[in-house]
């Protein structure tokens, strides 16, 4: 097909000449007149689609007494294998305290109802207390056993939980820092990496204070339980008629809780995404410039005031069950009294031992309510600390290799054979049969549209990507049986947007080999001098110990061009055999980039170094020895420059029109 018929077919002309794209599909109708940004009616939650980190919140609201339950014990076999491994002698001071803590609480209601015994016996009053006296020393021992044993546990968990959360934070760190670079490349595995971090380690920092109550007022429900046993074993009948509605409403109110948080937490990401509209940097101008901060301001108000509600209606929502739940305990713990009662009347038991009985029954009733808030905790964070050990041992299966020996210092020859990547969840080939050999002492170009593969192909040749077929292979010795991390080390990437740390302007420079703190001061000049960084740390406060970074005090922000040379810097820095630069000058000035080509890529004394250059901006590939054209996963063309050229295919195109634009641009400034 002609040009002129081309233009015909994807567009028509204006009277003045110029091209506009002409109508396809169906035809677009003008917009509403009036269009909320959120949910006019309902609920405003409802637009928003279930973060990563969100998928467990309110789990405990929607499960059955009897799947909390059930779950419990296997929950806290799990939380002590952690605190096992953390630290066993503390664990087992933990639940020696814990337990005597239990059986202190049980003894000393015992001894207050020995108390009672000898405060309602027969006699005179003044015998009476006197007779009592002993007692009264055995409760104030019991109970002063119990606080001593209480601040034991306090002082045990002190130690275990730190150092459970700095393991799991540790191996969680060392996993996914170390994880096949195409598993970071997904999607689904950054959001769970996020969650496991985000909300994981966060709860199993607190699920060992958590199990560790739920085991106080699990103990406290035995202990209470076997004193009313053996006050009398009836009541142990009568328990439940007083306890049960506690828990019911416990039970309830914890449930509403979990609930409305489900929901207020959804608010409050709907209003957070307003507050960042006005607080980023980067929207600054624009809104300013749009004039738009009355309009999210409105926005932010109307869905604060949806939250205020929220927050009123769970208020009001919890005060009713309360009152429920108070007055249903209140009719239990009536008929508990009145048949405590009957019991007296009967002459089933001793007055003291009546009163001892309430004593018991209004401890269990607060040890069956804080049980049933605990567990609800317990149930919903174990499910998250169960996930961030799920994710742990996924990330596990997807470490690089570790076998076999590592790659040379020094390469004379880079062989790719047909080799094919793929990335995961695509179904067409980024590299489709891609065979090349890149020699010591050569600069190589990359060029090609975006998505040809000529990244893709870079990642492969440095050992970030593992071929889906096909091999590469240094000096003849296929990379597959090599140690991923020592391959990864005899390659040097620049890339077009890099790693910014924020560390000194040494340290972003060590950072390539493995430091921030050690440096080999000449070759850090070097590498910064050849690459035009040297002026850029020579104008800064402090030079080589300045922080790149406003996070801290006296920190300094870079231009993308003065990163850029500091990434460039790095890459020299490292002096590995083989150097990888993709599209390293793309927000340089032209002087500095130019400064960058003559000082490392057309640098001709380093006869063991393999460099090869990705660049959209042809002019700077012409001198390279050879040039690889890429399109569509493969490679159509390679050559010199001249050689290409004079073929007339892609490469020559390329060239020539980028090469138009400047003539036409200069001829316009004539």
């Amino acid at each position: 097909m002609s040009d002129g018929k081309q233009k015909e077919t994807d567009g028509k002309q204006t009277e003045t000449g110029a091209d506009v794209p002409a109508q396809r599909g169906k035809p677009l109708g003008p917009p509403p007149a009036h269009l909320g940004a959120g949910s006019d009616d309902g609920d405003l939650a409802d637009d928003l689609k279930e973060a990563y980190w969100s998928v467990y919140d309110g789990a405990a609201a929607n499960a059955t007494v009897g799947e909390i339950l059930v779950r419990l014990p296997r929950i806290v076999r799990r939380v002590g294998e952690l605190a096992w491994r953390a630290d066993r002698r503390a664990t087992i001071a933990l639940v020696v305290l814990q337990l005597g803590s239990a059986a202190m609480s049980a003894f000393g209601l015992m001894a207050s109802v020995a108390v009672l015994h000898q405060l309602f016996g027969e006699g005179p009053t003044p015998d009476r207390v006197r007779a009592a006296v002993p007692q009264i020393l055995l409760v104030v021992a019991f109970l002063a056993a119990r606080a001593l044993l209480e601040a034991g546990v306090s002082l045990t968990q002190a130690h275990v939980t730190p150092k459970i959360r700095t393991a799991l934070e540790r191996e969680f760190l060392q996993l996914t820092a170390h994880v096949r670079l195409e598993v970071v490349d997904d999607a689904e595995w950054h959001d769970d990496a996020y969650r496991a971090h985000d909300r994981g380690l966060f709860y199993a920092r607190q699920i060992v204070g958590q199990v560790v109550s739920l085991a106080s007022a699990g103990l406290g429900i035995l202990g209470t339980a076997g004193v009313l046993a053996v006050l009398h074993p009836l009541l142990i009948a009568l328990l439940p008629l007083s306890v049960l509605p506690v828990g019911a409403a416990a039970i309830r109110s914890a449930r509403a809780r979990f609930h409305s948080f489900r929901r207020w937490n959804a608010l409050q990401r709907r209003v957070r995404l307003f507050s960042w509209l006005l607080l980023d940097r980067d929207s600054a101008a624009e809104l300013r410039s749009d004039t738009a901060q009355r309009a999210l301001l409105d926005e932010h108000h109307r869905i604060t005031a949806r939250i205020a509600e929220e927050d009123t209606r769970l208020g009001v929502h919890s005060a009713k069950l309360a009152l429920t739940g108070r007055a249903l305990g209140g009719v239990g713990t009536g008929i508990t009294y009145v048949a405590l009662a009957l019991m007296l009347v009967a002459g089933w038991m001793p007055l003291a031992a009546g009163a001892g009985a309430v004593l018991a029954i209004q401890a269990a009733q607060g040890s069956l309510t804080r049980f049933m808030d605990v567990a609800h905790l317990v149930y919903e964070h174990a499910m998250w600390v169960d996930d961030l050990l799920a994710f742990q041992e996924r990330c596990r299966s997807l470490q690089p290799r570790r076998h076999g020996p590592a790659a040379p210092e020094k390469v004379a020859a880079i062989e790719l054979r047909d080799v094919s990547y793929t990335y995961p969840g695509k179904e067409v080939p980024a590299l489709d049969g891609v065979s090349m050999t890149l020699r010591a002492g050569e600069t190589v170009a990359f060029v090609g549209v975006n998505g040809s593969g000529k990244s893709t192909c870079s990642k492969v040749i440095a050992g970030l990507y593992d071929p889906v077929s096909g091999a590469v292979c240094w000096d003849g010795i296929d990379t597959a049986g090599m140690d991923a991390e020592s391959l990864q080390a005899r390659v040097s990437v620049v890339l077009q947007d890099p790693l910014h740390y924020p560390f000194s302007a040494l340290a972003n420079i060590t950072a390539s080999r493995g430091t921030l703190t050690e440096a080999e001061p000449r070759q850090a000049l070097d590498a910064a001098t050849a690459s035009g960084a040297d002026q850029v740390v020579a104008e800064l406060p402090d030079t080589w110990r300045t922080l790149l970074s406003k996070r801290f005090k006296g920190g300094q922000e870079l231009s993308a061009g003065q990163w850029a040379k500091i990434a460039v810097a790095r890459g020299l820095y490292k002096d590995a055999p083989v150097l990888l630069l993709d599209e390293p000058t793309a927000s340089m000035d032209p002087r500095a980039e130019h400064a960058v080509y003559q000082a490392v890529l057309r640098d001709k004394h380093r006869p063991d170094r393999i460099t090869v250059l990705i660049s959209h901006r042809l002019a700077s590939v012409v001198e390279c020895d050879r040039i690889y054209v890429f399109d569509a996963g493969r490679i159509v063309e390679s050559g010199t420059h001249d050689e290409l050229m004079a073929r007339g295919g892609e490469y020559a195109e390329m060239f020539t029109l980028q090469a138009d634009a400047y003539q036409a641009g200069t001829g316009a400034a004539r």
